[in-house]
Parts: C-alpha cells; structure tokens; sequence
C-alpha cells in the first residue's frame, strides 16, 4: 500500500455520527496501551496522526481517518487497565459492538496484542465476538523489539497457544524497526481484494 495521503476526519460514539459509509473501513482493536496509536501512525508513514499516550485509556471515542481518499482507518477505544470513571468504561462495549455489528462497509479488525502480555479474557473475547460475526481478523502482536529471540520466541508460542492460532496467522509487529508493515497492509489487502472475507481459520466464533 502506497499511502500518499492520510487526515483525521472525525470522531463519533454512535452510528449517526459515523461519516458515509462510502469506502472500505480496517478497524483497530486492542487493550489500553497496547501500542495501536503508534502502529497506525507507522502503517500511514505519519508520526502524529493518531495521538499517542502512556496513559491507558486516552481514546475514548471512535476516531476516523481517511486514507488515500479510498479508505477508513478506524481506532476504537481500548479496553483492559484503564483508568477512567467506571460510567465511561460501561459504555465502551456497547459502543464498540455496535459499530462492529452494524458498519457494512468494515473490511476486516485489526486485533492488537502486546507480545509482553499473556492474551487476557478480553483479548479471547474479542476475538471469538469477531468470529462469531464472521468479521475477518488479522491478530498483530506488537512491541517485538522490546523482547530477546528467546524471549519471543516463548511469547509467540504462549500467545498462539492461548488463542488457537498458528504463528503463521499472526503478524509480528515493531513501531521502531516497523518489522510487519508491509505483511500487514498484505493482509489487510487481501480482505479487501476478497470483499467480505472470510474469518481467521484458527477458530470459531466471537462472542463479545
């Protein structure tokens, strides 16, 4: 993928305030502080498009970003640590199912795992919700350079263990040597290509 240009459009908690549903939208998802921000910023070739934070929970909205003129990327709240009012966090799920469910134009979710991180419930959960929609997943483990090969290695086969994925279906990401980029536009593609996809073969259904 040749970004050649990538703006925020808008940011939105329920349907009527989603933009058009003109273009294909590649959704990003994952606990508070796995890395999402800084990995869309890479995948667009922009250092500050999507703020970035060590504070977990800093994106509480859904927020759009139009890619090329012909595409949506679209990084939904964080869920897990973080540290706001419980009101905030209840309304959160529903917030983000409601998108996953009903947004015809959604391509595939991008499913972010910090590759430090045992997967948690919710991490299962989500990913089971996603097949059980039969919304296409591309799981992406991230922050790889922060571990040694061995160190990796044993998470990589923890974290395809506790999800019933093969390492093969799951791409090994790094913001700072931008390792995965480009196998992940390559996924991210191919559901495009094949327009409503098909779900991830290592499972069976998402129930969120």
């Amino acid at each position: 993928m040749h970004v050649k240009s990538a703006e925020f459009v808008k940011s939105a908690t329920r349907p009527e305030h989603y933009p058009p549903a003109e273009v294909p939208e590649i959704a990003f998802a994952g606990r508070s502080n796995v890395g999402k921000s800084s990995l869309i910023n890479v995948l667009v070739n922009r250092k500050g498009l999507v703020r970035t934070s060590s504070t977990p929970g800093r994106t509480q909205l859904i927020n759009f970003f139009q890619v090329n003129n012909d595409l949506m990327l679209v990084d939904l709240p964080g869920y897990g640590f973080a540290r706001v009012p419980a009101e905030v966090r209840k309304q959160w799920g529903p917030m983000v199912e409601t998108y996953l469910s009903t947004r015809s134009c959604l391509g595939c979710v991008v499913l972010i795992l910090d590759i430090r991180r045992v997967p948690s419930d919710e991490d299962v959960l989500m990913l089971q919700w996603l097949r059980a929609y039969a919304i296409p997943a591309v799981v992406v483990v991230t922050k790889c350079d922060k571990l040694s090969k061995n160190e990796r290695a044993r998470q990589a086969a923890t974290i395809s263990r506790t999800l019933g994925l093969s390492r093969e279906e799951m791409v090994f990401f790094s913001a700072l040597s931008r390792e995965g980029k480009d196998l992940l536009w390559g996924r991210i593609e191919h559901f495009l290509a094949a327009g409503d996809g098909e779900p991830l073969s290592g499972g069976g259904d998402l129930g969120h």
